[in-house]
């Protein structure tokens, strides 16, 4: 992206500045550049993920890379990582990255974390940690990144969790890993999902649009521990009945979505009823991860253990 001198919108280059870079980066190594998409990061679908998983896969299988860089957007950055991330199962690092300040603006920062994202990539330590979010010298897991600010070059936090590792301009340091890594087969995208934020007053219709309009899953984002109005009680009901499963987080950034309250509309009614929960997650990560346990390509996953 670059600043229009005549409109003063930010807009997208026709070619990418970066790969004016092009010396710089080979001092730190030897690349091979694919332009996959030329997307701002909002036009971004599961069906774009999907195709660059699949460059990647290509282009590993016929070549001995040491690790895999994509420069992105930053809107739905974490989206595209947390895709990759369950739908990948390589050693070699996939690392994510993005810039906050267009790249003719003072204090730009791409080609910083673009020099950053490569470093980590090419680290021995970076193997076998899934897929990783590189941004203002901070790595940070896909499942738990997300962007917090608006404008802010430190936009991207690990609410909860922190970053897993630091960039330094001798080092890089990794002070913990995930605890476990998983992978979904997923070869095709035909099950739709949808999200819905849950707030004061919420009524039923929105709920039941979803099933009217043929989704195949549905993502709530609760109020505090997993809660809902009770108002939508029926229309969850009327979803489950038609076997649509239907995962639950909270609104919150910090602490544990679980079935708690026992009131109509509480954690411990939804969860009786059927409703799933997840931990760590937010809404559009959980609705990827619904999404991708629902085009399973192999055999149908147990989502209740899926989503555990």
């Amino acid at each position: 992206m670059h600043v229009s001198e005549d409109t003063g919108a930010v807009v997208p280059d026709q070619v990418n500045p970066l790969t004016k870079e092009h010396e710089k980066l080979e001092r730190l190594a030897a690349i091979t550049e694919i332009e996959a998409f030329n997307l701002p990061s909002p036009h971004m679908t599961p069906k774009h993920m999907l195709k660059l998983r699949d460059i990647i896969i290509d282009q590993l299988a016929h070549a001995a890379f040491d690790g895999v860089v994509i420069t992105h957007g930053t809107d739905t950055l974490e989206e595209t990582a947390y895709f990759l991330d369950l739908t990948t199962k390589f050693e070699s690092p996939i690392v994510l990255t993005g810039a906050m300040r267009s790249s003719n603006e003072l204090g730009a920062d791409g080609l910083y974390n673009l020099v950053a994202a490569i470093r980590v990539a090419g680290d021995d330590d970076a193997r076998g940690k899934g897929v990783l979010v590189v941004m203002n010298d901070e790595i940070h897991h896909a499942a738990n990144v997300t962007k917090t600010s608006t404008s802010s070059v430190a936009t991207f936090q690990s609410p909860q969790y922190g970053p897993i590792g630091l960039v330094t301009k001798t080092t890089i340091h990794f002070h913990h890993a995930p605890i476990i890594r998983e992978y979904v087969n997923v070869q095709s995208l035909t099950k739709r999902v949808a999200m819905l934020k849950v707030y004061a007053g919420m009524d039923a219709d929105i709920v039941d649009a979803v099933l009217a309009s043929g989704y195949d899953g549905l993502v709530l984002e609760g109020l505090g521990q997993g809660n809902v109005p009770p108002a939508v009680v029926p229309s969850i009901q009327r979803l489950l009945e038609k076997r649509i499963p239907i995962v639950l987080v909270s609104r919150c950034f910090n602490g544990i979505a679980q079935g708690v309250y026992g009131y109509e509309g509480g954690g411990k009614q939804l969860e009786d009823m059927g409703v799933m929960y997840t931990t760590g997650l937010n809404g559009p990560k959980a609705r990827l991860r619904l999404l991708i346990g629902l085009n399973q390509h192999d055999q149908p996953l147990e989502m209740s253990r899926f989503f555990e």
